[in-house]
């Protein structure tokens, strides 16, 4: 379904996210849509996340509708929750983390530490090796701790969720996204597409949380990033400054002069770049299902809608 033009929400923010152990706050980066009186949304530079113990909180508009996107993992493998008694994504969330679940958010130190209750892995480099979370988890291979929307063609497979090394791993993301942000707000949140379709949440007018993939984005608008160059690389992102500029224009988004600025630099040369260069990607990815271009994607399967979740924008495969 696409979105009805009447259930904008007021705001849409996207946060690339980072779950590293000491430099994860600095690398989360939210940018921001505002809807204005002439029905334009308005996007101005990216900013830190900020505290994740206030941030839905500084993310509400009273009687208004807003739309959050998380670039990390919200949902669980079919065939793991399978394994682990879980049937519904939204109703285990509050288990992880207590009681028998308490060391879910731990990473296994060693192979023999992997269980159901306690998935990802490992916490550290050192003879760590795939198979090792197969076996821990009783599953018949890796590809058994994809989720659907993991895989898509036309581009490489994301991150498996409980995978917790190298450069691309989604897994202590989750950790944190999960943890400290989404659990703990649990009961004033939405979540598409567990509790419902795209529209129908957001006439509900409060916070409706989504799961984004900048990735996925990047071939939708045709970014050169995804054919060529280096995404840490400042004179890489400014490539493709022009189609990003250009498809604001297009779709009657106003870019403030700032963000002007940081989309024609690439950025900036700090570390931090490319972060900021996601927080925009995936909030344009998010503005094209509100704006109508693009529909929501969740797949007609309902066990994957409860249980796996789907990424915003993502065309059922």
């Amino acid at each position: 379904m696409i979105v009805d033009p009447v259930h904008r929400p007021a705001r849409v923010v996207h946060c690339d996210w980072s779950g590293a152990r000491t430099d994860g706050p600095r690398k989360r980066w939210r940018t921001t849509a505002e809807l204005g009186d002439d029905g334009r949304y308005r996007v101005d530079t990216p900013e830190p996340v900020g505290p994740l113990d206030t941030f839905f909180d500084r993310l509400r508009i009273p009687d208004e509708s807003v739309l959050a996107g998380f670039d990390f993992p919200i949902g669980l493998p079919s065939r793991y929750a399978a394994a682990a008694g879980f049937d519904d994504f939204r109703a285990a969330l509050p288990r992880f983390g207590r009681g028998r679940w308490r060391d879910f958010y731990r990473p296994a130190e060693e192979p023999g530490d992997i269980a159901l209750t306690r998935p990802f892995y490992p916490q550290s480099r050192g003879g760590t090796e795939r198979p090792h979370l197969v076996e821990g988890l009783g599953v018949g291979g890796f590809d058994d701790l994809y989720r659907r929307c993991d895989v898509s063609p036309g581009r490489p497979k994301a991150a498996s969720l409980f995978w917790c090394l190298g450069p691309n791993q989604v897994g202590k993301a989750a950790i944190t996204g999960w943890r400290d942000l989404i659990a703990p707000a649990l009961d004033e949140l939405e979540i598409w597409p567990f509790d419902g379709g795209l529209a129908t949440l957001l006439e509900q007018r409060g916070v409706v949380v989504a799961e984004t993939y900048p990735g996925e984005v990047y071939r939708r608008l045709d970014l050169k990033i995804a054919r060529q160059g280096r995404k840490g690389c400042a004179a890489d992102r400014a490539k493709d400054a022009r189609t990003l500029l250009d498809w604001a224009d297009e779709n009657g988004v106003s870019v403030t002069d700032g963000l002007r600025r940081d989309v024609e630099d690439g950025f900036g040369r700090d570390k931090y770049g490319d972060d900021r260069f996601d927080a925009l990607v995936g909030l344009f990815g998010m503005l094209d299902v509100v704006l109508g271009n693009r529909p929501e994607g969740a797949p007609p399967d309902a066990d994957i809608r409860r249980i796996e979740g789907w990424i915003l924008g993502q065309r059922p495969v």
